[in-house]
């Protein structure tokens, strides 16, 4: 494995775990040459899927892409790195468990909409603003509604 930094192509691990979903194995590096440290993930290779977009064009599965947006909708929450690697993780799994091998942008979106919504509320308001495409503040008013109705549901079916 190459240093970001210098890309020198001798690093020496200096610790592995387990993801917590199991899908992973995270490696702490150490660059020889010029001590950068680094973390890396190692994943088994999966069938690629395509997703097939609003237009109808279609685009490889992006891990990375979805992370990213994922970060951006829990920037500055208490969401952490791990948390999010696993819901793109289980995302994915159920993904590939449909068997298919082309999937829709609505779907890849309802999957993050339902993980998000149990992991922060502001990131779900986030990414649910992007995703049904908010003109208004009707839009907010509405998802936060549905929002109160299902924390009220939960509520009850606790007590």
């Amino acid at each position: 494995m190459k240093c970001y930094t210098c890309n020198f192509a001798d690093t020496k691990v200096i610790e592995s775990r387990e993801v917590p979903d199991g899908d992973a194995i995270r490696r702490r590096r150490k660059c020889s040459k010029c001590g950068a440290r680094f973390t890396t993930y190692e994943r088994r290779e999966r069938p690629q899927l395509i997703v097939i977009k609003h237009d109808n064009s279609r685009e490889l599965f992006d891990r990375a892409k979805l992370l990213g947006g994922l970060h951006r909708a829990c920037e500055k929450t208490s969401v952490t790195n791990m948390q999010l690697e696993a819901v793109v993780s289980r995302i994915e799994n159920q993904l590939l468990d449909q068997g298919e091998p082309e999937v829709s942008s609505h779907d890849v979106g309802q999957l993050v909409m339902k993980e998000l919504a149990e992991l922060s509320e502001v990131a779900y308001v986030r990414f649910a603003s992007v995703y049904r495409r908010f003109e208004d503040i009707t839009g907010f008013e509405a998802e936060l509604a549905q929002i109160r109705k299902n924390k009220q549901q939960e509520d009850q079916t606790k007590s």
